[in-house]
C-alpha cells in the first residue's frame, strides 16, 4: 500500500514540480544563480547503490563527503535557499517514481560512511527503501552520529505503517524536517 502511495504522490510530485523547475532555472539564466542538477551513488534497500537526484546546494569543487563533514562556506548562495525550503529535495521524487527511494524511510547514506553503513546493518535497517524523509529527519537527528540515527531508523523500520508514513510526511510539509547540517550549522 505504501508503494501505492509513493507512486501516487511522486507523480503529483514531479507535475507540480514542473513549474518550479521552470522558474528556478529562470533564476539561473536571469540572475546567473548556481543551481543545477546532479547525481550522486547512494546505498539503497538490501544495501544496493543507486544514484540520487537532487538540485546542487554546494559549489562543484566541494569534497564528496556526508554534509556533516563540510564546510559551510561551500553552500552556494542559492543553495542556501534552496536548502531552507527544501527545494533541493524535490527531484528525488523522481527517484521514488523508479522505486529506489520511499516518500518516508531512513535518510540514503554515501557509500563512504562506512560505520553507519555498519550500524544500519546490525539493525537491519537496509530491508526497507530509504526515504525522502522520516523520523530521523522530523526528530532534527543527522548523520554526524551514526548509532543515534540508526536507532531511530531501526525504530522506523519496525513500526513503519500507513500512519507513520503519513506523520512523516505532515511533520515535514509543515517545517519539521531537514537535510543534513554541514559543519558549522551544527
Amino acid at each position: 500500500m505504501i508503494r501505492l502511495f509513493d507512486i501516487s504522490f511522486s507523480i503529483l510530485g514531479l507535475m507540480l514540480l514542473i513549474p518550479v523547475m521552470i522558474f528556478l532555472f529562470f533564476l539561473k539564466e536571469v540572475f546567473n544563480a548556481d543551481i543545477s542538477f546532479f547525481v550522486q551513488e547512494r546505498i539503497g534497500k538490501n544495501k544496493l547503490p543507486f544514484n540520487i537526484i537532487k538540485l546542487r546546494t554546494m559549489s562543484i569543487d566541494a569534497p564528496n563527503e556526508a554534509s556533516h563533514k563540510v564546510s559551510v562556506n561551500y553552500i552556494t548562495p542559492a543553495g542556501r535557499v534552496l536548502r531552507k525550503t527544501k527545494l533541493d529535495e524535490l527531484p528525488q521524487l523522481w527517484n521514488v517514481l523508479v522505486g529506489d527511494m520511499s516518500l518516508v524511510g531512513p535518510r540514503p547514506c554515501l557509500p563512504i560512511q562506512k560505520e553507519l553503513i555498519k550500524e544500519r546493518e546490525k539493525k537491519g535497517v537496509f530491508t526497507i527503501r530509504p526515504g525522502i524523509t522520516g523520523l530521523s529527519q522530523i526528530n532534527a537527528i543527522d548523520m554526524s552520529d551514526p548509532k543515534k540515527i540508526s536507532e531511530i531508523d531501526a525504530k522506523m523500520v519496525s513500526s513503519m505503517n500507513l500512519r507513520l508514513y503519513f506523520y512523516c510526511i505532515f511533520r515535514t510539509i509543515t517545517g519539521s524536517g531537514f537535510g543534513d547540517k554541514t559543519k558549522r550549522e551544527q
